[in-house]
């Protein structure tokens, strides 16, 4: 078995980045913990992962449901103990050509899947894993988290709080033995982006996201951030007038599709 994490929980495991990343550490050896809200495409996430010679089990829970996460995340760490435990799962909204506000439905259920949803994720691994002193956190923020769009507010909003949650939490969890990592992707091609209409710089496929995010992981980066000259633009727009930033973004016409989720699950 190649070196790393034994036993791992992956939440939004039934596409996109979650997917990719269950059968890029599907093989021998490994446990996987995969949890996600569509049964039938979570099973098939997990047949492909047995046929690869790793152990799955898979668990139906909505990230938003603070108690049933605390309840199967402690389950799962009871059949077999947590070495690696990835928050990924997350919804995008936005804007369309013309319209100025998000619907407030759609804002507050991006809100909790992709903010409260790492916290239920996250916060049942704590105890655990300190207890043990050994483990590794990995939360999923986003390009979109370093800079605000004027396209995605809610979004953008809620992949910046992650990102400060997990800058924190690696600072207060590495004294007892916690790693964690924040992933910082770029455009990747996953069933979330199929229909957003924008450039997409640096697009890559999300086998070869997973790929960088095993290894980033295997080393304990503190952040693993991909197509590197994104992120460094990015880091520079975060940087310059606001104004003059604002300008160049209102110049690409983008729609971003508005989330069917809404506030309650």
């Amino acid at each position: 078995m190649k070196r790393g994490a034994r036993r791992i929980l992956l939440t939004g495991a039934s596409s996109g980045i979650g997917r990719a990343l269950a059968l890029r550490y599907a093989q021998e050896g490994r446990s996987l913990a995969l949890f996600g809200r569509d049964a039938a495409r979570l099973e098939a996430v997990a047949t492909e992962c047995r046929a690869m010679g790793a152990q799955a089990d898979v668990t139906i829970a909505d990230v938003r449901d603070r108690r049933a996460m605390a309840e199967r995340i402690a389950e799962a760490d009871a059949r077999d103990p947590l070495d690696l435990v990835v928050a990924n799962a997350g919804v995008s909204t936005g804007l369309s050509p013309g319209q100025i506000a998000e619907d407030p439905e759609a804002v507050r259920a991006t809100l909790s899947i992709n903010v409260l949803g790492v916290f239920n994720t996250v916060e049942p691994t704590i105890e655990a894993m300190t207890a043990r002193r050994r483990g590794q956190i990995a939360i999923v923020g986003s390009m979109a988290g370093l800079r605000g769009l004027p396209y995605s507010p809610a979004y953008c909003a809620s992949k910046a709080a992650v990102h400060l949650y997990a800058d924190s939490l690696r600072g207060a969890l590495r004294p007892h033995g916690v790693h964690v990592s924040l992933i910082v992707p770029g455009f990747v091609a996953t069933p979330m982006n199929a229909e957003l209409k924008a450039p997409q710089a640096g697009k890559m496929s999300d086998e070869r996201a997973a790929e960088i995010i095993a290894r980033g992981l295997e080393k304990r980066a503190a952040v693993i951030a991909f197509p590197l000259f994104v992120y460094y633009a990015m880091k520079l727009f975060a940087m310059l007038p606001p104004h003059a930033v604002d300008s160049v973004m209102r110049l690409f016409e983008v729609a971003v599709p508005q989330t069917h989720e809404r506030e309650e699950p």
